[in-house]
């Protein structure tokens, strides 16, 4: 194996054990033994467990970002809302391990991103399209902010949730969730679809 495919093979290794076990629970031998090489080999190409874990958790990252971002072509603020819930169902149905290692806890003092970061990212991004719409309907834009952190953390909750449960439908948890972000309690249809 060239030194790439071998970094590769650590990295695939390295995300399939954390998925499973979590990163405490992970060990250097545990990396090395599956991979079938030594234990400085891994050393050698991530200076320790927390290399490898942080090159795989930028990697999850990234992948879920772009999974969203790719998804939101525009459009009303309902429908964005669905495209984004959709797209992190996507992203959890067919990356579920990684979706795994990036809802758990990260190492102290890890130089790599965590998910709260990540949907703290992703709530500053919705704040300003919150902000455009409040100005619409003459709101406060101001409290956009904070509109923003209950949306972005009512669909990741909803998120981890589905993780496990796989149930109902993604497209019917989406629906739901739309539900309850646009229409509020107050309002809930018996009956909801997933705005087109």
């Amino acid at each position: 194996m060239t030194a790439a495919q071998r970094r590769e093979q650590l990295i695939s290794v390295g995300r399939t054990i954390f998925a499973e076990r979590g990163f405490q629970a992970t060990t250097m031998e545990d990396i090395a033994a599956r991979a079938g090489v030594s234990k400085p080999v891994v050393y050698e190409h991530f200076g320790g467990k927390e290399g490898l874990y942080d090159v795989v958790v930028d990697r999850e990252m990234n992948a879920l970002l772009d999974s969203i971002s790719q998804t939101l072509t525009g459009g009303h603020p309902r429908q964005m809302l669905a495209q984004a819930g959709m797209a992190l169902l996507n992203h959890i149905e067919s990356q579920a391990d990684g979706f795994r290692i990036l809802v758990r806890d990260s190492p102290p003092g890890s130089a790599s991103g965590n998910y709260a970061g990540l949907i703290g990212d992703v709530a500053n991004q919705a704040e300003y399209i919150l902000a455009a719409e409040f100005r619409k309907r003459g709101l406060d834009p101001t409290l956009a902010p904070m509109y923003s952190q209950m949306l972005v953390g009512m669909v990741s909750l909803t998120g981890q949730w589905w993780l496990d449960v796989r149930t109902p439908d993604k497209s019917e948890v989406v629906a739901h969730l739309v539900n309850l972000a646009w229409n509020g309690l107050s309002n809930l249809e018996s009956d909801p679809e997933t705005p087109a």
